[in-house]
């Protein structure tokens, strides 16, 4: 039991990681459009992807049942959508502190997240939890 709650902390921290990653930098490669809070520029990534997973952990699965009928009509094309809305929901939490300016740059980012998922998914968790399962 105590082997599993640490696979789940260290899944977590994984992708708290990943997420902060992304979005330093994108915030790096597109400064004009999307902002963190220079001060403590790490710290605010690191909010900032806590934020985006609590949010898609509770509200992503309420949009996207929700979404449903849409997103069957448009064959899966608006899905990438709520992830752009969990974003902008992050940068109306964080305020001054976090800002996306624009849709195409929330798309952006929230593709980039995406990728990111599967690749952590795939290429880190899945050996890991082989490995474990092997023993």
């Amino acid at each position: 039991m105590k082997n599993q709650k640490t696979n789940y902390f260290f899944d977590w921290l994984l992708y708290m990681v990943g997420y902060a990653i992304v979005l330093i930098t994108v915030s790096l490669i597109f400064k004009k459009n999307i902002y963190i809070d220079p001060e403590y520029y790490g710290l605010w990534g690191l909010v900032t992807a806590i934020i985006i997973y609590v949010l898609n952990k509770t509200i992503k699965p309420v949009l996207v049942w929700l979404t449903l009928p849409i997103t069957g009509l448009t064959l899966g094309l608006f899905y990438p959508f709520i992830n752009v809305f969990i974003l902008n929901i992050a940068d109306f939490l964080l305020g001054n502190h976090f800002e996306i300016h624009g849709i195409f740059i929330s798309f952006i980012v929230a593709c980039l997240i995406s990728l990111m998922n599967g690749m952590m998914e795939s290429l880190v968790i899945e050996p890991i939890i082989r490995k474990g399962s092997s023993k």
